[in-house]
């Protein structure tokens, strides 16, 4: 079912000076997904999130509206913003590029196609009575008007890698290096999988133990089906132990592990450590030149992590307009409110854990 076909203010057109073709705002349609991921694979400013498959997978795995724009001129698409509504009476009514995305926001080849796209989510936000809208940009990009607010709480960090692994294990600061060393040493080793069962052992024992609900197994067996071989899924094993596991996209010359985990062994033998460390090997062999560690909150755990293998952090920014709320959302775990929820989370036994949690985090984006 597409669930953007009813979208308000569907297309609109704008004249551009100089005796130019049109610009024309348009939904994607099925038969645009090719074309969509085309542009998004040649812009500078595009994204993995921006590609077409999102839409499925949030329609399909959250059951959420979409609306992904594009702007086209003489048959060529200038700019797409996907979106996605989130309404929800525990974490608020929100339109978002994109949720469950790290990054998003308008990309454009030109400043007309960035205004019309900018113009139609605000449009779209304010008919839909929409708490806020929200842009994820990866890189600072203007956004229309004075009434846009910013966020100092997430980072990412990004850093380029090379072909050859010396010079990678080299770049690693050294405390840090010996931990990966400790878990070659324990014989670990990584296996990439057809599909997430022991991946999803891990990440679900994982993400219990930090008080975070969990996605369904479901959603990441569709990720897989959707994005191919451009998400792949990774396991680390001491001979047929399960230590950890990793989902990753792939996208032009970049890799991101996007969603991992350990078990409990992978603290004495070092499991997180290698995890990343082999994948690094196995994504610079593959001809990534650029490893994204990912999104972080300031003052976490991960945030450390991250910054321990020498990664700098550098601000995402951000970009929040309010609607019919008043106030910029602050659903995030460091939020003192939701402290208590994380510890009964903990004490939950992992299969309840497992079962309630996608009912939660389908609304969380």
């Amino acid at each position: 079912m597409n669930m953007m076909m009813d979208a308000p203010s569907a297309r609109l057109d704008a004249a551009p000076a100089g005796g130019a073709e049109r610009l024309h705002l348009q939904l994607m349609q099925p038969g645009d997904r090719l074309r969509w991921d085309a542009f998004v694979q040649r812009c500078p400013e595009a994204s993995f999130f921006h590609r077409a498959g999102w839409q499925q997978v949030i329609e399909q795995e959250f059951g959420h509206r979409t609306w992904f724009y594009y702007v086209e001129q003489d048959g060529h698409i200038q700019g797409v913003l996907p979106l996605a509504q989130i309404k929800s009476r525990l974490f608020g009514h929100s339109l978002a590029a994109l949720p469950f995305c790290v990054y998003g926001g308008v990309a454009a080849l030109s400043e007309p196609a960035r205004a019309m796209l900018d113009q139609a989510a605000q449009r779209l936000a304010k008919e839909l009575g929409a708490g806020h809208l929200e842009y994820r940009h990866l890189n600072a990009v203007p956004c229309a008007g004075a009434d846009w607010h910013g966020s100092d709480l997430y980072v990412t960090f990004r850093k380029a890698i090379v072909a050859d692994d010396e010079t990678n294990m080299n770049a690693i600061p050294r405390k840090q290096r010996a931990m990966v060393r400790k878990g070659i040493k324990c014989g670990l080793r990584g296996v990439v999988e057809q599909d997430v069962e022991r991946f999803f052992t891990a990440y679900s024992n994982s993400v219990h133990r930090l008080g975070t609900p969990v996605f369904s197994k479901r959603y990441f067996a569709l990720l897989k089906q959707v994005f191919g071989d451009d998400c792949e899924v990774r396991s680390i094993v001491r001979g047929d132990d399960l230590v950890g596991g990793v989902l990753s996209f792939f996208f032009r010359d970049e890799v991101l592990p996007y969603y991992g985990g350990g078990m409990p062994l992978a603290r004495e033998v070092a499991g997180n450590d290698f995890m990343y460390w082999n994948l690094m090997q196995a994504a610079a062999a593959r001809g990534c030149r650029l490893f994204d560690f990912g999104r972080s909150k300031r003052g976490t755990g991960a945030y450390d992590f991250k910054h321990n293998w020498g990664f700098e952090a550098t601000p995402l920014p951000y970009a929040y307009q309010l609607h019919a709320s008043r106030a910029l959302p602050d659903v995030n775990p460091l939020n003192p409110k939701y402290q208590l929820m994380i510890k009964l989370w903990r004490r939950l036994p992992l299969g309840l854990a497992n079962f309630i949690g996608p009912y939660i985090v389908k609304d969380l984006g």
